[in-house]
């Protein structure tokens, strides 16, 4: 079986980490399993291709359309039985020379349910099958994008390890025993980051950390500025895993989501979370068990939350790591896509 996955590469997010080990575990289980990236040349694509395990194409893709794109593209796919495609750019380009179609959906923007449903609706008439990550993200694509349930299926993330380090992180400029609330996400409104900067002035002596970059550094940098907290933004560092052991608690305050990688790999740290109850988020983090759910948008709920947690964590990033192992693992995501393709062949 030759299949080929389609990408728009900026950086490595959520969906970049998600290939990174989807696509290998599928080359264990015998597929001839091939990458296309779709390069945004603004937004450092090359430590994904550095990180990645299995042969890739690239195809440089500054502009959101671009005809000679859709004309490499329509070639590149031709002669694989099927074409799985990840996100918008990908899943319009690809769908044009696919023999058998494959989409996977990764987040739930709301611009999806505007007028770009009528777009998804089309691609979706193309594809054998849609990937939703989560519960939560089918019934959004069922619901209010109005993609056929027939043809939707939900197939979780799955991860066995903390990501590998592929450097060391520069010294941080935190005092070396200070207590730290860490955040890994993008720095842009829907991950919430402002919402965790508010939430400091209610509580006592801790440091957030946030691990990522985008648009927002300036205006978030300002505000902690104008609050007088501690904030750390070293952007996107080599080892993300040091500071999953270092921290007390990971907070994730996203105003929607898809799924939340960065929730596993705290879960996986054994590290209590404090997030808010939107989207996919309570598939991933059950309330009490494996941390502490908030409403979006909400700082002192936020605080309050991570105060609860900080006092007496109990057994939240014990029993966190257990339902990771038990419901996330690599092995049960590539075996349930495997399946996915079998049935779009037959």
């Amino acid at each position: 079986m030759k299949v080929l996955h389609v990408h728009r590469i900026g950086g490595i997010g959520g969906s970049e980490r998600h290939l990174l080990t989807l696509l290998p575990a599928l080359a264990e289980r015998g597929v001839d399993v091939r990458f296309l990236g779709l390069d945004d040349p603004a937004r450092a694509p090359e430590p994904f291709y550095d990180a990645l395990a299995v042969p890739y194409e690239r195809l440089s893709a500054p502009h959101d359309v671009d005809p000679l794109l859709a004309w490499r593209v329509s070639r590149a796919v031709r002669g694989f039985d099927v074409v799985h495609t990840h996100l918008v750019h990908a899943d319009v380009y690809g769908a044009l020379g696919a023999r058998r179609l494959v989409s996977t959906k990764h987040n739930d923007d709301p611009f999806r349910a505007g007028a770009f449903r009528y777009v998804e609706r089309a691609l979706a008439h193309r594809a054998s099958r849609v990937i939703a990550i989560t519960d939560a993200l089918a019934r959004f694509q069922v619901d209010r994008v109005g993609l056929p349930r027939e043809k939707v299926e939900v197939i979780h993330y799955g991860l066995d390890d903390l990501p590998q380090a592929w450097g060391a992180n520069p010294p941080p400029s935190l005092i070396p025993d200070a207590r730290v609330l860490l955040a890994v996400c993008r720095l842009e409104p829907q991950k919430g980051v402002d919402v965790a900067i508010r939430a400091l002035r209610e509580i006592d002596d801790v440091h957030l950390v946030v691990l990522g970059d985008g648009p927002q550094r300036e205006q978030l940098q300002r505000l902690a500025r104008e609050l007088d907290v501690s904030v750390y933004l070293p952007g996107r560092v080599p080892d993300v895993a040091a500071w999953l052991r270092r921290a007390s608690v990971l907070v994730h305050p996203a105003r929607w989501e898809g799924f939340g990688l960065a929730l596993l790999e705290a879960m996986l740290a054994s590290l209590p979370i404090v997030a808010t109850n939107v989207s996919s988020i309570p598939e991933i983090v059950v309330d009490g068990e494996t941390g502490l759910l908030v409403p979006p948008d909400d700082p002192s709920a936020l605080a309050a939350a991570v105060n609860r947690v900080l006092a007496d964590p109990g057994d939240l990033g014990a029993n966190g790591l257990a339902r990771a192992q038990a419901e996330f693992s690599v092995a049960r995501m590539a075996d349930r896509t495997l399946a996915v393709y079998e049935r779009a062949l037959r």
